[in-house]
């Protein structure tokens, strides 16, 4: 068994205090993370464990520690996104990652991915005019996809934006429900609004929703429409019909960008309808132009406790199919 390895290293006064964390819970992220143990003496740090995971977690605060001289200020959840990154590609180069070009301005929010597949999404987004995200619950699918719409608008590359759900579970029959249509779909696009109005301030919002410069309908609202000048968001796609989706899919018009997300493990139609996402992604997804992005519970952005809960449903699904 290889001896213990100690290394001491001196940090940048300016910074320290986010980059540690209160009660230093950031170093318990990168202990995790990197395999070490980390203790604090002033403003240096002592590495210890195994050689070769000391000289990595060297490496590593090497690259921390030029991000602060370059005058990055660590943000509430940075480090425990960089030890995230860590784990996914323990070669990650984080000062391209932090300063270039991972910040995305939309409205009044700055929108920074919190793992390589998200910024890997956002990348996608810019790059090609159709775009599926699929995987499961908070990985950021639907708010990245959010925020780069509002930047689109913002920036004056699109003209609207227009976000779309299928109203699954009343089957887009809605006059069961109570009051006017508004009022009638608003539960089911209500998560659309939640977004929207996290990126805008209400009166904005409001103004936008009037002038009919932001849209939000049932997707059976797409049909017989050309979308030109148009983000269009397509969300909870794993709930539409084959029909439904390859409607919305020739909607597309000139200028335009479409990002389909959805879980293909959560789908509530009926028994024997084939989910639209689901065909989409076997007909569609290999065409030229297209890009489809896959999430997993690594990148799950919510509590720690839904990321354990996503894993743990994997791991019974992958059990329940084998025996």
């Amino acid at each position: 068994m290889p001896a213990s390895a100690i290394r001491r290293m001196a940090l940048p006064d300016e910074g320290i205090e986010t980059l540690f964390g209160p009660f230093d819970e950031n170093l318990r992220s990168l202990e995790s993370a990197l395999g070490v143990t980390l203790k604090t003496s002033g403003h240096d740090l002592v590495i210890e464990g195994d050689p070769d995971k000391v000289g990595r977690a060297e490496r590593v605060f090497e690259q921390l520690a030029g991000l602060l001289r370059e005058g990055y200020r660590f943000a509430r959840g940075d480090v425990k996104t960089a030890a995230q990154l860590l784990l996914q590609n323990p070669d990650v180069e984080l000062q391209e990652y932090f300063l270039k070009g991972s910040a995305r301005p939309a409205g009044r929010r700055q929108v920074v991915p919190k793992s390589i597949t998200q910024r890997r999404y956002l990348e996608a987004i810019d790059q090609h005019d159709i775009v599926f995200g699929v995987g499961p619950a908070g990985t950021g699918k639907t708010y990245l996809a959010m925020a780069q719409a509002v930047a689109y608008l913002l920036s004056k590359r699109v003209t609207r934006i227009i976000l779309a759900r299928p109203a699954v579970e009343a089957g887009e029959k809605l006059g069961f429900l109570p009051g006017d249509l508004q009022e009638k779909v608003n539960p089911y696009l209500r998560p659309l609004y939640d977004a929207l109005y996290d990126m805008l301030d209400s009166e904005r919002v409001e103004r936008l929703l009037e002038r009919g410069v932001i849209e939000v309908a049932p997707i059976a609202f797409m049909r017989g429409r050309t979308l030109n000048d148009a983000f269009v968001i397509l969300d909870e796609a794993q709930n539409t019909t084959s029909e439904q989706m390859k409607m919305f899919l020739t909607r597309l018009g000139f200028g335009s960008k479409a990002v389909v997300t959805g879980d293909i493990t959560q789908i509530d139609l009926p028994a024997g309808r084939m989910s639209g996402l689901v065909e989409a992604l076997k007909v569609v997804g290999g065409i030229e132009g297209i890009s489809v992005v896959y999430f997993d519970d690594r990148d799950v952005v919510r509590h720690v406790l839904v990321q354990r809960i996503v894993k743990a449903y994997e791991s019974y699904s992958s059990n329940k199919t084998g025996s």
